[in-house]
């Protein structure tokens, strides 16, 4: 991995070759340091012996939204509850990788606290720029939802040999509105993976893409390189995203990024359109845009497995 090929922007042909719809959410098991997914519906865990470790990724449940991709996202959410408790095997722990709300107001937090609680699971999240009152405060949602945080919202844990980090990449917004860490962010992280060693498994959730996936649409993170500097090192690094509304994924070197899902409604692919936003479609074909996806990952240097279905 070179830092410029992480930095040059993802041509259109390339981005759709990689963009898949997928679902509510993803189960993620890792065994040995090595990540895998399975699709959120009945049976998904039957197949196979019972995975060591493992958690749910959800993403952009825009609570408060009421427009006509989607008049109501509740509904979509309530849905991805009910399949993580169907679950075979209960995860481990949830993950949010941002915009839990779409104005970050009182009662909409009331609402997303109530309804994640019902998982019954701890939920560790990270703030989208939906999440940030007047777009740059992430203190209301911090007080909701922070668990042992460091600045605007940025934390660690450690599950089983492997390593948590919760980045905030939305408080500060770059060139052409890409995400930022920020200086003192930076200087955290390294700290913060400095006493690991390199064979430790890291796992990273932000709710930008770390990687440059569209940055014309800002859909990336400005200053995510120095970033990829400190974690080149380590053997297995698998950043989670949300933001873009969609599947997406990349593999490059130690690095699996996957983009997730949102429960909301979908946003176009990568230089399709005039632009993100929310894609409305007809309402009888919104359950094929929020459906489930299966990523398998057996080995750091072999093709990843992807399998999709929807709703639909």
């Amino acid at each position: 991995m070179t830092p410029d090929s992480l930095i040059d922007p993802m041509d259109r042909r390339r981005a759709l070759r990689c963009m898949g719809w997928a679902g509510t959410g993803a189960l993620f098991t890792l065994s040995g340091g090595i990540a895998h997914s399975r699709m959120l519906e009945a049976g998904a865990g039957a197949r196979g012996e019972p995975a060591p470790f493992s958690f749910v990724q959800i993403s952009d449940t825009h609570i408060g939204f009421a427009k006509p991709a989607n008049p109501d996202p509740l509904s979509s959410l309530r849905q991805t509850i009910a399949r993580i408790k169907a679950l075979p095997q209960r995860p481990d722990f949830i993950v949010h990788t941002g915009d839990v709300t779409h104005l970050a107001n009182p009662a909409q937090f009331d609402v997303a606290q109530q309804l994640l609680s019902e998982i019954g699971l701890p939920v560790f999240a990270v703030p989208g720029e939906h999440d940030m009152v007047d777009g740059a405060d992430p203190r209301a949602f911090n007080a909701r939802f922070g668990k042992d945080i460091r600045g605007d919202g940025w934390f660690s844990f450690d599950m089983r040999g492997v390593h948590f980090v919760g980045l905030v990449n939305s408080a500060m917004l770059g060139a052409s509105g890409q995400g930022t860490l920020g200086r003192a962010q930076l200087d955290w992280l390294k700290s913060d993976l400095a006493g690991l060693s390199s064979s430790t498994p890291v796992v990273l959730m932000s709710h930008f893409p770390l990687w440059p996936l569209y940055p014309d649409w800002g859909w990336g993170t400005a200053d995510a390189a120095e970033a990829f500097a400190l974690l080149r090192r380590f053997g297995s690094v698998t950043s989670l995203n949300g933001h873009i509304h969609q599947i997406q994924r990349k593999v490059e070197g130690n690095l699996l990024f996957h983009a997730a899902r949102s429960t909301a409604y979908p946003q176009p692919a990568p230089g399709q359109g005039a632009g993100p936003g929310p894609l409305v479609v007809p309402a009888s074909d919104l359950p094929a845009h929020i459906g489930m996806t299966s990523l398998s990952l057996t080995m750091l240097d072999a093709p990843i497995a992807v399998t999709d279905l929807t709703l639909g």
